[in-house]
């Protein structure tokens, strides 16, 4: 749990230290016992000039690690006020999954700044990792990783280890691989430090639980790690050869940043993902707007959709005070339908395949829920209407209940099938889609009813 309210401290210190409320010397004691990760978060709220000058008042190997957990938008600003050599002095820090980002979320001249300041075989390391498909394995990783041979003793093993050690970003798995670099198992580090010294590392090697290709998805990545309860996840070429390894808390950050566009889709946000604190009006207003206009349109065939039962509704005006209730309800249960089901094939608890089986099933749920809200609104449209508006109401509710479930389940499988992201069937749109529905359901039962009644 993010410690929230040593967040709002630390960023009230700093805040006042950019004001120049309070001396260096005195900050410096106050952040001697803060996590490196909490004082890069609290100076999110500071100008650049103030995050310049928090690095500048700190050790020189505390001021690489700050900067490192920086979002790469301010670790650019920071990199472009800063001295040309203090820059590159920092970005040569940055470890490379964590270069990557920054170079990914850059427009191509601000990369080029940045890949300026880098020296060459960072800024060689650099493009090697962006030449990966974009949100693969292959960009998430870290080369950054120390490999065994299965002849070499333990004792070897371990000197190899400690020297090469720092280099890394994890040691807990310590992976083997063969003379051409390829894979074959690993070993974790309490087995190496207790085993025989004079044990080969072949005699304790476990076959790898899994690894992934450098081009997969990284989304498979993070099933990966959760599903085989790993720290790192190593990623391999088609031949096997180890690239570089997933750590798990790479694969959080995805967790994340997918979660939060999937729940920004369902909203009608579209996937791109922008700060709130940071954003600007434009950037707000573009996310926004593209979706409420799409809505606006199918909106016209909602209202396209009562028109066609005008005589309808001059006959039984009381009709219209139900309409709201009829197609808020086939919209709330699409909605909740498809959130169910863009999560579970999001997370692999379901697959196309399953489409059907999830049909049937969805199809009797939905056919009790709408059995039971239409017995609730039997009962309003008796006291508004009389019977005749009570049956109406009820017959409709379930159909529409039912209509806007089955739209709800089958539209993600649908995109899902056309390669499209099952998101993308946000709530917005299903509600539109089921308000249509909704319309033409609940008119076409009551201008059938009234016409029944009319002709006995």
């Amino acid at each position: 749990m993010i410690p929230t309210e040593t967040i709002e401290r630390l960023t009230d210190l700093l805040a006042r230290f950019e004001r120049e409320e309070i001396e260096a010397e005195a900050l410096c004691d106050d952040l001697e016992a803060v996590r490196d990760q909490d004082i890069a978060r609290a100076m999110a709220g500071l100008s650049t000039e103030g995050m310049i000058r928090v690095l500048e008042m700190l050790p020189s190997e505390r001021r690489c690690e700050v900067f490192d957990f920086l979002e790469p938008g301010p670790q650019y600003q920071v990199v472009e006020r800063l001295d040309e050599d203090v820059a590159g002095a920092l970005l040569d820090t940055l470890r490379p999954d964590n270069m990557t980002a920054l170079l990914e979320s850059l427009t191509p001249e601000q990369r080029e700044v940045v890949v300026r300041l880098l020296s060459p075989k960072r800024a060689r390391q650099a493009f090697k990792l962006l030449g990966y498909p974009p949100e693969s394995a292959g960009r998430l990783m870290t080369p950054d990783f120390i490999s065994l041979k299965p002849h070499w003793s333990l004792a070897h093993a371990l000197g190899h280890v400690q020297e090469h050690g720092a280099r890394s970003e994890t040691v807990d798995a310590l992976y083997v691989t063969d003379e051409d670099g390829r894979l074959l198992g690993y070993i974790g580090l309490r087995k190496l430090v207790l085993g025989d010294p004079h044990a080969e590392v072949e005699s304790l090697m476990t076959d790898a639980a899994a690894s992934i290709t450098v081009s997969e998805d990284r989304e498979e990545a993070a099933r990966l790690i959760q599903h085989y309860d790993l720290t790192a996840l190593p990623v391999v070429d088609d031949g096997g050869v180890l690239l570089g390894v997933v750590t798990i808390d790479d694969v959080m950050d995805v967790v994340e940043e997918e979660a939060t566009e999937d729940i920004h889709k369902l909203g009608g946000l579209g996937a791109k993902h922008l700060s709130l604190r940071g954003a600007s009006m434009l950037e707000l207003f573009k996310k926004r707007i593209g979706w409420l206009l799409l809505l606006v349109f199918l909106a016209i065939f909602a209202a396209g959709a009562v028109s066609l039962f005008e005589e309808t509704l001059e006959t039984a005006v009381v009709l219209s005070f139900f309409l709201p209730l009829i197609i808020g309800s086939g919209g709330n249960a699409g909605a909740q339908g498809a959130t169910m089901m863009v999560r579970a094939l999001a997370t692999g608890d379901v697959g196309p395949k399953d489409w059907l089986k999830l049909w049937v099933r969805e199809l009797g749920v939905a056919s009790a829920l709408g059995v039971t809200m239409a017995a609730a609104a039997w009962g309003i449209g008796l006291f508004y209407g009389g019977t005749m508006l009570a049956n109406v109401v009820f017959l409709s509710m379930i159909g529409v209940v039912v209509f806007g479930s089955m739209v709800g389940m089958l539209l993600p499988f649908v995109l899902t099938r056309f390669r499209l992201d099952p998101a993308t069937a946000s709530a917005p749109l299903i509600s539109s889609i089921a308000d249509i529905g909704g319309i033409l359901i609940y008119f076409g039962i009551a201008t059938a009813w009234i016409s029944a009644t009319a002709a006995a």
